[in-house]
């Protein structure tokens, strides 16, 4: 469960050179020519129930699953219309009963362009587009057959996101949008596998998916506190169910809807630049992987860098 814990992850670079601000390939902002943003971000996922196929189940040799992540990230203006963003999280995964242990170690780089498409003032409001292009492969040789263990799906993906966002001169916003996430192979450790039908090869299809989200937030105090509500769904377009009793595989159609709540505070004076972030989401339906909680925060700083051209 690569990309869904991820993507379930609110990954957020700040910002804090005019008005602080944050960015990432989910939000509508963008940071200014030349400004790099540096982030840590801590999540800590548990579930003790999870989805084989669509019926919600327990296993008790797992008992309660617990993942959890580490993740540098950064983000640099290269115009004021246009920011890279990369990160590297190192995941850790264990769980409370059975004989299987967990794993550690770096899951995936992932790089991205994020593109303002769009941004004009519309009655007591501005509307913006975005367009995000994100690449990811894996940065270690994880075994991606461990599942749930496993640190990630092992394979290379691209995705594309379209965004718009409406922002009321208040501070109050709605914003959506939707992503297509291509896949390819994993290769694994067994040369059988079943995926509705016999497989006799080392390599498996992970199935390709998109991805939705809906966000209500608003600014206080003058533009310092910015906190959020989202839903989001993910969902794959192909793939084959948990068998009874058996562990999950990377061909598993994955599928989950999730509410999440978000703050972020940004400092504006003594320790300006210096952001912190706070958050907690709830997966209330799914498909073939755990009832996910996870909840998180994080530190960030922007600053302009000196001597860019």
């Amino acid at each position: 469960m690569r990309k869904i814990i991820l993507i379930i992850i609110i990954c957020v670079v700040s910002g804090a050179t005019k008005t602080v601000l944050a960015q990432t390939t989910t939000d509508a902002l963008l940071m200014s020519k030349h400004e790099l943003c540096i982030a840590v971000v801590y999540d800590h996922g548990t579930w003790d129930h999870y989805w084989e196929g669509a019926n919600l189940r327990v296993n008790d040799n797992i008992g309660t699953f617990t993942r959890t992540m580490a993740m540098p990230m950064l983000a640099y203006g290269i115009t004021d219309k246009l920011n890279v963003l990369a990160s590297l999280p190192y995941i850790a995964t264990k769980s409370s009963g059975g004989q299987l242990v967990g794993v550690a170690g770096f899951q995936d780089f992932n790089v991205a362009l994020k593109y303002e498409i769009f941004n004009r003032e519309i009655g007591k409001g501005k509307l913006s587009l975005q367009g995000v292009g994100v690449f990811g492969t894996p940065a270690s040789n994880y075994l991606s057959d461990y599942m749930p263990y496993s640190l990630g799906l092992g394979t290379t993906e691209f995705t594309l996101r379209g965004m718009a966002e409406y922002k009321l001169d208040n501070g109050f916003y709605i914003r959506s949008s939707y992503a297509y996430i291509k896949r390819g192979e994993t290769e694994v450790e067994r040369d059988y596998y079943y995926n509705n039908g016999s497989y006799y090869t080392t390599l498996m299809d992970v199935p390709d998916a998109t991805n939705f989200y809906g966000t209500i937030g608003k600014w206080f105090f003058n533009y310092a506190l910015r906190v959020e509500a989202t839903y989001q769904s993910m969902n794959c377009l192909s793939g084959d169910d948990i068998r009874a009793y058996n562990s999950p595989q990377p061909t598993n159609k994955f599928e989950y809807e999730q509410v999440s709540f978000f703050a972020q505070y940004f400092f504006k004076t003594q320790l300006k630049g210096l952001g912190l972030l706070g958050y907690y989401s709830k997966m209330f339906d799914g498909r073939n992987m755990g009832e996910f909680a996870n909840i998180g925060g994080g530190v960030t700083y922007q600053f302009k860098v000196i001597n860019a051209q």
